[in-house]
C-alpha cells in the first residue's frame, strides 16, 4: 500500500480526479482556483533562485571552460535538432489527414500582441537591471547573467572561487530541499489546476475543434513516443520508457501546470534524484531546456497553420510549407524573450505565409487545453535531452 501512495502515483489520480470533478461538480472546482493557483505560485517562488544558482554551481564547478563549451554546443545541437523534427512532423501529419472545416466559425477579434522585431528580440536578450529581471522573472536574462557571473568566478584564484562555489553549492541545496516541500503538494495542486481547467472550458469547444485537437494531440503524442524515444534510444543507449518510469512526475506536473519553468524545480529533483542525471548537467542543460526548448509548441504551431489555411480555403504551396518549417522551428527556439510568447510566435508563422491573423481567434478557445500536452512534451524533451548529453559527457 506504501508502494502505491508515492507522490507520481497520487499525482495521476490527482489528474483523474481533477478531470471527473471538473466535469460533475464544475461550481465547485472553480471555487478551488485558489488553491491550484497557490500551488502554481509556490513552484514560481523558486523558479528564478533556482534557475541562477543550478546554472552557476554547474559551471563554476567545471574543470575548466572547454567543458562548459563541450556541454553548450551538445545542448544547443539537441534543442535545434529535435524542434526542427516537431515542426517536420507537424507538417508531415497535416500533409496526410485532410481537415473537414465545415460548420466552423471564423472567429471575433483577434488577440492583440505586440509585433516582433529584430531589434526587439535582441534588445530583450541583455537584461539593463539584473535585478529587475530577477523581479519580474525573466529566465533568459537570469540565465545569461549567470553563466557571465559562474565564467568570471573561475577564473579567480581558487582559494576565493571555493569560497564562492561553497556559498551558492549550499544555497542550492537548500532551494532544493524547499522543492521537496513544494513537490509533496504536487497531487492537490494538480487536482485543483486540472479541475478548474475542465470547469472552466467545458468540453463543448474541444468537441466542435475535434479533429483539429486530434491532429496536434497525435502529432505530440508521435513526436513525444517515436520520435524523442528513439533519439533517447539511439543516442543516449537507454530505454526511454524506463526513463519516463522515473522522471514521469515532472511531466505530469507540466501537463497541469502548463509551465516548464514552474516545473523545472521538479525537473531538477527527478532528473538527478531518479534519473540518473549528472547534477552539474542537470543543472546547466534543464534551466535552459526550460527557456529555449519547445518542442510541442513548435509542432502546434505548424498544425495550427496549416488548419488556418484549411479554414480560410487558402492552398499553401510546398515552398510556403517549407517556410512554416522554418519559421516555427526558429520562433519556438526564441519565443522565450519575446513577451506574450505563445501568441507572438503564432503571429511569425502566419504572417510568414501570408495568413490572416484572424485564425488565432478561432483555435484559442482550445489553445488552454492543448498547452498541457504540448508543455509535458517540451518537459519530457528536456529530460531526454539532459540524460543524453549526461552521458556523452562523461563518458
Amino acid at each position: 500500500m506504501k508502494k502505491f501512495l508515492t507522490v507520481e502515483n497520487l499525482t495521476v489520480v490527482g489528474i483523474v480526479l481533477g478531470i471527473l470533478a471538473g466535469l460533475f461538480l464544475p461550481e465547485v472546482m472553480l471555487s478551488l482556483k485558489v488553491v491550484g493557483d497557490t500551488f502554481l505560485n509556490l513552484l514560481k517562488m523558486i523558479v528564478i533562485p533556482l534557475i541562477f544558482v543550478s546554472i552557476f554551481v554547474s559551471i563554476a564547478s567545471l574543470s575548466s571552460l572547454k567543458d562548459l563549451k563541450d556541454m553548450g554546443i551538445k545542448a544547443v545541437v539537441y534543442y535545434f535538432s529535435t524542434t526542427a523534427l516537431a515542426v517536420l512532423t507537424g507538417v508531415v501529419i497535416t500533409n496526410i489527414v485532410k481537415f473537414d472545416v465545415s460548420g466552423i466559425p471564423k472567429g471575433e477579434e483577434p488577440p492583440q500582441v505586440a509585433p516582433f522585431t529584430v531589434e526587439t528580440f535582441i534588445n530583450n536578450l541583455i537584461p539593463s537591471n539584473i535585478f529587475q529581471s530577477f523581479a519580474e522573472g525573466k529566465a533568459i536574462h537570469v540565465i545569461l547573467f549567470s553563466i557571465l557571473f559562474a565564467v568570471a568566478v573561475v577564473g579567480l584564484t581558487e582559494a576565493k572561487r571555493e569560497k564562492v562555489v561553497g556559498f551558492f553549492d549550499g544555497t542550492n541545496d537548500a532551494l532544493m530541499k524547499i522543492a521537496r516541500w513544494i513537490i509533496a503538494l504536487t497531487p492537490v495542486g494538480v487536482f485543483s489546476l486540472i479541475g478548474y481547467v475542465v470547469a472552466d472550458k467545458g468540453i463543448g469547444v474541444i468537441l466542435s475543434l475535434w479533429q483539429y485537437v486530434a491532429v496536434v494531440i497525435g502529432g505530440i503524442l508521435f513526436h513525444a513516443v517515436v520520435n524523442l524515444g528513439l533519439i533517447a534510444y539511439l543516442v543516449g543507449r537507454f530505454n526511454p520508457f524506463d526513463y519516463f518510469k522515473k522522471v514521469r512526475e515532472a511531466v505530469l506536473v507540466a501537463f497541469s501546470t502548463c509551465s516548464s519553468s514552474a516545473t523545472l524545480p521538479v525537473s531538477l529533483e527527478v532528473a538527478t534524484k531518479k534519473g540518473g542525471v549528472d547534477k552539474k548537467v542537470a543543472g546547466f542543460v534543464l534551466p535552459l531546456g526550460a527557456t529555449v526548448n519547445m518542442d510541442g509548441t513548435a509542432l502546434y504551431e505548424a498544425v495550427a497553420a496549416v488548419f488556418i489555411a484549411s479554414v480560410f480555403g487558402i492552398e499553401l504551396s510546398l515552398f510556403q510549407q517549407v517556410l512554416i518549417f522554418i519559421t516555427a522551428t526558429l520562433a519556438a527556439v526564441g519565443a522565450a524573450s519575446i513577451p506574450s510568447a505563445g501568441l507572438v510566435t503564432m503571429t511569425l508563422v502566419f504572417s510568414a505565409v501570408g495568413l490572416p491573423l484572424e485564425g488565432i481567434a478561432i483555435i484559442i478557445a482550445v489553445d488552454r487545453f492543448l498547452d498541457m500536452f504540448r508543455t509535458a512534451t517540451n518537459v519530457w524533451g528536456d529530460l531526454i535531452g539532459a540524460k543524453i548529453i549526461s552521458r556523452l559527457t562523461n563518458k
